[in-house]
């Protein structure tokens, strides 16, 4: 995949002065390099924020809900991971007033060493026993901190390759950057699958689920440089200077294109409603209301996410063939489908879980590798980079981060149809949102 994405970025879509294809100075790297790094950068955020959500499930209710049931243990569980989310936009904003003075560099070496250090503080966290309240209070303070340094993680690389690609490859290259999640997906859970099936329960809950934690902080940094190497080499920093991928404040860009921010939310929402609905939501539910283990429930998954990896590579090439709102608006509607066989899927043991599982992922790398900046190309060039971190915090907000909150709350006190509505409601919002977005294009 990089080697395809490399051979076309140094071709027509980098050509001209200042472009990456010819620039020569020791501090330059390929534009190969450029892709691995948006990987590499996106892998780990996503497995930061899947270490937290595996654990949701299978050890904060324990550990800090001992006197609530395992339902609402798992509820208060979710409604800590939903919190990150809504301080995602908040991190987004002060992030672009910290670049705007001190630079990409220095705004990207905070966020991540504010994730870093909020997810491996995780690893210490003590448990409701030994603590009190206080280990849940810490719980959400460190929550909060993951949260506003995803919202300050914006690097614009992914935006970077897809205005440089070529017209005709520009859904292949948008695709890149979503690698990140199954990649990042496919580590949480295969590090956690293997300490559930090496460990004892008691071992498992009381020092087992810390590493994964640890693992994060160690990515991050890797992760770090990697990024680093990246957005303050002079070459890149000029190519984001031509294209106008600079932070403006957030106040202004809500005021002059407030409207395209929507627009760019809700017409990724059906494919962000089932992002958690794939990942989270489904161990949740299997581990309190089927006899199926953990642990294969969670290879399961990684076999799924190896899927999804696959399925967002062929996203990019049937995006340059039918285009990538109309492949967006295919989805959408495969994903609604989907929604209307997900109760009985769910409530038929192990076959329909697993069933569940793996379809669930093949659409999810169909619709997700596309669901990022497809309609960014309505903000006006000064706004783009601002304006696609905003559309991304909001589609997460509304489409994924309270999902597994909802979604088992009332699949307990409803059934399973309540996850069909839930689908069927990001169907709805990415079709209408598209369907507006043509209609406005089409009037200009």
């Amino acid at each position: 995949m990089v080697g395809q994405g490399s051979a076309a970025l140094g071709a027509p879509g980098f050509e001209g002065e200042g472009s990456l294809a010819r620039a020569h100075t020791d501090e330059d790297v390929t534009p190969g390099e450029v892709a691995v790094g948006v990987i590499i950068g996106r892998s780990s955020e996503y497995f930061d924020f899947f270490v937290f959500g595996i654990a949701s499930v299978l050890v904060f209710p324990s550990l800090l809900f001992p006197f609530l049931s395992r339902l609402d243990g798992t509820l208060a569980a979710f409604a800590i991971f939903s919190v990150a989310f809504v301080a995602r936009p908040f991190g987004t904003a002060i992030s672009m007033a910290v670049q705007r003075r001190w630079g990409r560099g220095t705004k990207l070496t905070l966020a991540l060493f504010l994730l870093g250090a909020s997810t491996a503080g995780m690893a210490f966290l003590p448990s409701y026993a030994a603590a009190g309240t206080a280990a849940i209070v810490a719980l959400v303070i460190l929550r909060v901190g993951q949260g506003l340094a995803l919202g300050g993680s914006w690097d614009g690389l992914p935006s970077l390759l897809a205005l440089s690609a070529p017209k005709e490859r520009r859904g292949w290259f948008a695709m890149i950057g979503q690698l990140g999640a199954p990649i990042g997906f496919a580590l949480a859970a295969s590090l956690f699958a293997y300490l559930y099936s090496s460990l004892g329960v008691a071992e498992f809950l009381e020092w087992g689920w810390r590493y994964p934690f640890f693992v994060a902080f160690a990515i991050n940094v890797v992760a770090l440089f990697a990024r680093l190497r990246l957005v303050v080499g002079q070459s890149y920093a000029e190519r984001l200077q031509q294209l106008e991928l600079q932070p403006v404040s957030v106040t202004r860009v809500m005021r002059d294109e407030g409207r395209n921010v929507l627009l760019g939310a809700f017409a990724a929402l059906a494919s962000f409603a089932l992002f958690h609905l794939a990942t989270v939501f489904p161990l949740s539910w299997i581990a309190m209301y089927s006899e199926q283990s953990i642990t294969e429930v969670l290879s399961v998954q990684i076999v799924g996410a190896f899927l999804a990896a696959g399925a967002i590579m062929v996203s990019g090439w049937l995006a340059d063939r039918v285009g990538r709102r109309n492949l967006l608006g295919t989805m959408a509607l495969f994903i609604g489908a989907f929604s209307l066989v997900t109760p009985w899927l769910l409530g038929a043991g192990q076959v329909g879980n697993n069933a569940f599982l793996l379809v669930s992922f093949v659409l999810l790398g169909l619709s997700y590798g596309q669901a990022s900046g497809t309609v960014t190309a309505n903000f006006s060039p000064q706004y783009r980079y601002t304006g696609a971190a905003l559309s991304a915090d909001l589609a997460w907000l509304v489409g994924a981060g309270f999902a597994p909150l909802v979604a088992l709350a009332l699949s307990a006190k409803f059934g399973l149809g309540a996850v069909s509505l839930y689908l069927l409601s990001g169907v709805v919002c990415t079709l209408l949102a598209l369907r507006i977005n043509r209609r406005m294009e089409r009037k200009e």
